[in-house]
């Protein structure tokens, strides 16, 4: 069954919250506060920027704890609950890992003029130039096993113009600028890393408006960033799409950055309802500042068919769901299509694993405004999907939609980002596992909405199979996605840091998709294309985000964060023992 629905994110609803929205006359004085400091930003020199990075890092481990306890109170989360690794993790170990980077990257620009690079740059066999960002340190080696990462430049950048490539906003004379920035509520670490972004890679003071789900925490940034407030370079205002529209046609702010839907996205560019969709069909935009923004994604798993053990089988099912569950599913990230090849003999199989690991898998309180009703639409245009876990309360079952036809391009469940607990699975005709890794990249081009991240899975065998070898590296090429994962999901690149998160370079205004410019690349490559994550079929130890290893997930990501704020030989052997043990 397919539906009319139109392609991209829903319209989400504006939550409910317990923070005032700011007037427009603190408004005002906020912009122009920054206004008025915004070139004595750009006179900060890179030593005190790495200076000033490691006060902020004291400063908002200093309040850590609290920031844990108000996500996961919001987000329906008991104090004792083992998913507060989830906070822990892509919360505060995020956002102190990104810190530390920054702080390091600018003290490599105090000395040298562009951050260290900490691997290999090489020449693909496509002419394109790919620098080896992780891991960074030997922590980084031990602490996430066998996974690497590179970045890869747009065409024309070389090795010998890297250098040239990096960080040049600290080598070229400019103005100062403010920018405004519109926080996502679904990560608590979102805003402080686009904050960051803002400030560090493009040399722009922020206002940064809280979005309505998340602004409890905008509090509890005023105190760890309140060098950066006191010094005249951020202010944190609050509020919903009025206050934001607000600002976003305030004559005294010059850029903008959003994290969130490209429906908000179309809005501010061309204008709400019927006007702004005729504005869009003549390409004559009602904003003309630059915008960039980090947005939705109907985010797809392509299985490579090959010989899997019952072990495999299991390990992947258990990825695969928690690709998806991580954060109740409201990640642009999380899971949304499996595809898989139709004539794979354990397809069955693999199935049947993933709605056992399902049936074990609790449901989580739907904090995020809409699920419901989103949850319902996919529900209706596919009455025959799956459901597991208990939808009393606050709580939504998972949702999975197996054997979706792939001719049905149409289909909602291609077409548009659910944006909760849900995803589907399609199966496509081929003649051979490489013949199928070729379809199956066309098919995440070209009929799936959306360019943020994609992830293959690739037995080792397969790997090693000349023809499938060949297409993966192919498919690796070709894919149009801002991350690829090779057996490692996606979407933990946004938690690296030392890689670049955001939509593959190209999308027009009229087709934003997934968005335009990255955000994190904390070594400031300044033309990047795409992160490559590789890793071993089966990590080992099971990594902590794995849903069936909560409980090391909250013990591995505080310790982790405790790590990155004082690193000590030390401290590795009880991070390793909390993974191993789960």
């Amino acid at each position: 069954m397919t539906t009319a629905t139109r392609p991209g994110s829903f319209q989400y609803p504006t939550a409910a919250t317990s923070m005032a929205p700011t007037d427009q006359a603190t408004m005002d004085a906020a912009v122009e506060a920054l206004q008025a400091h915004k070139d004595a930003w750009v006179g900060v020199s890179p030593a005190e920027r790495s200076k000033l990075m490691a006060q902020l890092m004291h400063d908002f481990y200093a309040i850590a704890d609290r920031w844990v306890a108000a996500s996961m109170e919001a987000k329906g989360l008991a104090p004792d609950s083992p998913l507060a690794g989830e906070e822990w993790g892509a919360g505060v170990y995020t956002t102190i890992r990104h810190m530390r980077q920054y702080r390091d990257s600018l003290a490599d620009i105090a000395r040298s003029g562009a951050p260290r690079i900490p691997g290999s740059v090489s020449a693909l066999p496509n002419g394109q130039i790919a620098a080896r960002v992780f891991p960074q340190t030997t922590y980084d080696g031990l602490f996430f096993t066998g996974l690497t990462a590179d970045v890869w430049m747009e065409p024309g950048v070389t090795k010998k113009n890297l250098r040239e490539n990096q960080a040049s906003v600290y080598r070229t004379p400019h103005a100062g600028k403010v920018a405004l920035v519109l926080g996502a509520g679904n990560v608590s670490s979102i805003g402080p890393l686009d904050i960051f972004y803002k400030l560090l890679n493009e040399d722009q003071v922020v206002v940064c408006k809280m979005n309505p789900v998340n602004a409890y925490l905008g509090p509890l940034i005023e105190v760890a960033f309140r060098a950066l407030i006191d010094g005249g370079y951020l202010r944190i205002v609050y509020g919903g799409a009025a206050e934001g529209a607000y600002l976003c046609n305030h004559p005294g702010v010059e850029e903008i950055h959003i994290t969130g839907s490209d429906k908000t996205f179309d809005a501010i560019v061309w204008g709400p309802g019927a006007e702004g969709a005729a504005r869009k069909a003549a390409g004559q935009p009602l904003l003309t500042k630059r915008i960039t923004g980090e947005l939705g994604n109907v985010s797809p798993v392509i299985v490579i068919p090959g010989s899997w053990s019952a072990s495999d089988i299991q390990y992947q099912a258990e990825h695969l769901v928690s690709m998806l569950t991580n954060n109740a599913g409201f990640n642009c990230n999380a899971t949304r299509v499996i595809v898989t090849h139709k004539g794979w003999k354990q397809r069955d199989d693999l199935l049947k694993a993933i709605r056992a690991v399902f049936a074990k898998t609790p449901s989580r309180a739907a904090y995020y405004p809409g699920a419901r009703d989103r949850h319902a639409a996919f529900n209706s245009a596919h009455p025959e999907a799956e459901q597991f876990g208990s939808g009393e309360g606050d709580a939504l079952p998972w949702m999975f939609i197996a054997g979706v036809a792939p001719e049905a391009t149409e289909d909602m469940v291609f077409t548009t980002e659910a944006f909760c607990g849900l995803f589907a699975e399609t199966a496509l005709e081929a003649a051979s596992p490489a013949e199928f890794a070729n379809r199956a990249v066309d098919f995440a081009n070209d009929e799936i909405w959306g360019t943020l991240n994609v992830t293959l899975l690739a037995h080792s065998s397969s790997l090693k199979d000349a023809a499938v070898g060949k297409a993966i590296d192919n498919a690796i090429t070709t894919l149009r996605f801002g991350t690829v994962g090779l057996n490692y999901w996606a979407g933990t690149n946004f938690v690296l840091g030392t890689t670049t998160w955001g939509a593959f370079p190209g999308h027009p205004l009229t087709d934003i998709q997934s968005g335009t410019g990255v955000v994190h690349n904390t070594l400031m490559f300044d033309r990047p294309q795409k992160t490559v994550m590789r890793a071993p079929f089966r990590s080992t130890p099971t990594p902590p985000w794995f849903a069936t290893h909560a409980r090391a997930g909250r013990a591995v990501f505080r310790k982790l964060a405790d790590f990155e704020m004082n690193p000590s030989p030390g401290k590795v052997p009880s991070i390793v023992i909390s993974a191993v043990r789960g």
